[in-house]
């Protein structure tokens, strides 16, 4: 690599932690983690050359990669720690695991889609990340062989917090999920897991693909 590739990428890099700050992703833990690692693996083909804007892009299976200011907020709101269990619902380009393999202990993924799942893994392969378990699975019902979860991140939005998902979240965990119709504005909602049943916060508006049960016609 050239010593002016070299300013580049420093450049863009940079720039893309800039904007991830100007969009409210403050925690030092969760910018870490997105400067170590690179978004560019995750999206291939046509839109490669934008993997590091703040935009979210298609994917294989008409699945898309969140925009990072989203993955960002959206970890930073499941205040992950280095002792966690996290399950996540939709694998998608692998991206959002990658991202929380760097702050848990353990990263359970699983979507619908095989390709998605067998793509992400050569992934997590190629980048040593040996704390992420991908699996294909419908998603809506969660991982109950794995189960409970400290904290539960779902990237598709279901009209309302799947109750197995719920179930399977332990007393003091918490889970991130976008609700509300596929086809209006969704909200994204913290769930906390109490001794006395659960607290919804309601952390901002978002747009997601809906939460679609059963597995893909490749699973």
């Amino acid at each position: 690599m050239t010593d002016d590739e070299d300013h580049s990428n420093a450049e863009r890099k940079m720039q893309f932690l800039f904007a991830l700050r100007s969009k409210g992703v403050t925690d030092a833990r969760v910018l870490t983690a997105m400067e170590q690692i690179d978004r560019g693996p995750f999206i291939r083909g046509y839109f490669s050359e934008r993997a590091y804007e703040d935009m979210p892009l298609p994917i294989a299976c008409g699945q898309t990669i969140s925009q990072p200011s989203v993955v960002g907020l959206m970890t930073q709101a499941l205040k992950v720690t280095n002792r966690d269990k996290v399950l996540e619902v939709g694998t998608g380009s692998g991206y959002q695991a990658a991202i929380l393999s760097q702050l848990a202990r353990r990263v359970y993924t699983v979507d619908r889609h095989k390709r998605l799942v067998t793509e992400a893994s050569e992934i997590f392969r190629a980048l040593d990340l040996t704390n992420i378990t991908a699996l294909t699975a419908d998603g809506s019902f969660g991982l109950p062989d794995q189960a409970p979860f400290d904290r539960i991140i779902v990237t598709a939005a279901a009209e309302d917090p799947p109750g197995p998902l719920l179930a399977q979240l332990k007393i003091g965990g918490i889970m991130v999920v976008p609700v509300g119709q596929s086809d209006a504005v969704q909200r994204l909602i913290r769930v906390t897991r109490h001794e006395t049943g659960f607290e919804y916060d309601e952390l901002r508006p978002v747009r997601f693909v809906p939460l679609v049960e059963g597995l893909g016609r490749d699973g």
